[in-house]
């Protein structure tokens, strides 16, 4: 049995594959539904208070989407993640490998690639979802600006696995994994409140697809993109660099 399809059968026999695929296809279905009928949400709960909302767009809808599932979907994303990529949790296992598999590359890149192949598919199912329910309850939405924008959040969602995965090399815990993994993720912001640097953060990404529907240019991304497969591809060469030189 190669490590590749050892790593596909560990996904889906946990049912880390389903989860992924759920949290996402959830709230594909419930942003459309919970713009489309807000303002009797509101009315529902509102004990005799009147407030006022506008006609949905049908951007609405995939903004509901996008806003919970860069938050719910890209946690359960890291957690899957480090599950798989924080080989030395279980040192018996870590030492298995370790030493019987000559090059650490051999190990990391299926972990790596399947759960980011994973986490790319759940967003793409999460996405349809959305587009269908926007379209039959709120209106039309263009299927070129639609992928184009789930493209550039599928690179952050990429990222977001090398992320996991250097900093699992300098870790051996998946709860130090997941927690390290968020204040980097959560810092990437931040660090777009400085002046002109938002635009090349990999963190201006995960708003791509909200923003493409609603009309911006792909170009307010391409900055960002580029500075994401770089930084995807230089933390996926560091963790296999620090995980070969870790000690047993």
């Amino acid at each position: 049995m190669t490590l590749w399809r050892l790593e596909w059968l560990r996904l889906v026999r946990t049912k880390r594959l389903i989860t992924l695929a759920f949290a996402y296809l959830f709230f594909g279905l419930l942003g459309p539904i919970s713009a489309r009928y807000m303002g009797e949400i509101v009315a529902q709960f509102g004990e005799g208070v009147t407030v006022s909302f506008p006609d949905p767009t049908p951007a609405d809808g995939i903004t509901q989407y996008v806003g919970n599932a860069s938050q719910v979907g890209v946690l359960v994303g890291v957690v899957v993640a480090a599950g798989a990529l924080c080989l030395d949790a279980t040192p018996e296992i870590g030492t298995f490998f370790r030493t019987r598999v000559p090059a650490m590359a051999r190990i990391l890149l299926p972990r790596f690639s399947l759960t980011a192949a994973a986490l790319v598919i759940a967003s793409a199912l999460g996405t349809l979802a959305a587009w269908y329910e926007t379209e039959v309850l709120i209106g039309s939405v263009g299927a070129g600006q639609l992928w184009t924008g789930w493209l550039l959040g599928a690179l952050y969602l990429v990222f977001v696995v090398a992320v996991v995965a250097i900093t699992a090399a300098r870790t051996s815990s998946v709860l130090a994994t997941v927690l390290i993994t968020l204040v980097i993720l959560l810092a990437l912001p931040i660090l777009g409140i400085l002046p002109n640097v938002a635009r090349w953060l990999p963190s201006h990404l995960v708003g791509a697809l909200d923003g493409i529907v609603r009309g911006s240019d792909v170009s307010e991304y391409t900055r960002a993109a580029a500075v994401t497969i770089g930084l995807t591809g230089s933390a996926l060469f560091g963790a296999i660099r620090l995980s070969s030189r870790r000690e047993l």
